[in-house]
């Protein structure tokens, strides 16, 4: 019973202090101005972004063809592939596509290495003028046990050829970290035997 408690302490202790803080962040772009670049408005979380743009359903986004996943913001490249690069090292990233050109997802690690990639499903999925059998916002993710520091996504090289939206990160526990929080909990199981021994 004491090892179980002691083990999910470790565990949600891990995921606590993990950088970025508990579990997953979701980055909807909400609350934004429409036409905004992006850079390191998302810095507190651990993610800066280059190549992309915010833009706003009823004002510069033909939401028609290019719906908003959720809210009414969405980013899009902005003449080059996006890049986000991330703080500390990143487990997995997802997020809602809708694009005119094929999509190419690649991560690397803090090395610059590439780590994984993963290709959009079709050619186009506009809402209204996509391929036959494609639905617009097609969720396209990547993970990696090792860890990443950076995702490139890529369309059209001229860009204005996809939004994205509902950005979702994991983040890394890292050994060092693990190792550190291991150390405290075997301190605190000790605190608590020699508390109990002497009462």
């Amino acid at each position: 019973m004491k090892r179980n408690f002691l083990a999910a302490g470790f565990l949600s202790l891990c995921i606590f202090l993990s950088p970025g803080g508990a579990g997953a962040l979701t980055i909807d772009f909400e609350g934004l101005a429409d036409w905004l670049s992006l850079t390191d408005q998302y810095l507190g979380m651990g993610v800066v972004f280059s190549g992309a743009k915010v833009l706003t359903a009823g004002i510069s986004l033909n939401e028609s063809e290019f719906p908003p996943h959720s809210g009414t913001n969405a980013a899009f490249d902005d003449g080059k592939p996006v890049t986000l690069t991330f703080s500390h090292p990143v487990a997995s990233f997802g997020a809602y596509f809708t694009y005119l050109f094929p999509l190419t997802l690649s991560l690397y690690d803090s090395l610059g290495a590439l780590g994984g990639r993963v290709d959009s499903a079709f050619v186009c999925n506009l809402a209204l003028s996509g391929d036959p059998g494609s639905t617009p916002a097609e969720f396209l993710a990547l993970s990696s046990a090792a860890g990443f520091s950076r995702v490139v996504i890529e369309g059209d090289p001229a860009g204005s050829s996809f939004i994205f939206d509902d950005v979702t990160v994991n983040a890394v526990c890292e050994p060092a970290g693990l190792l550190l929080l291991g150390g405290a909990l075997c301190g605190l199981a000790g605190l608590f035997k020699n508390r109990r021994n002497s009462a």
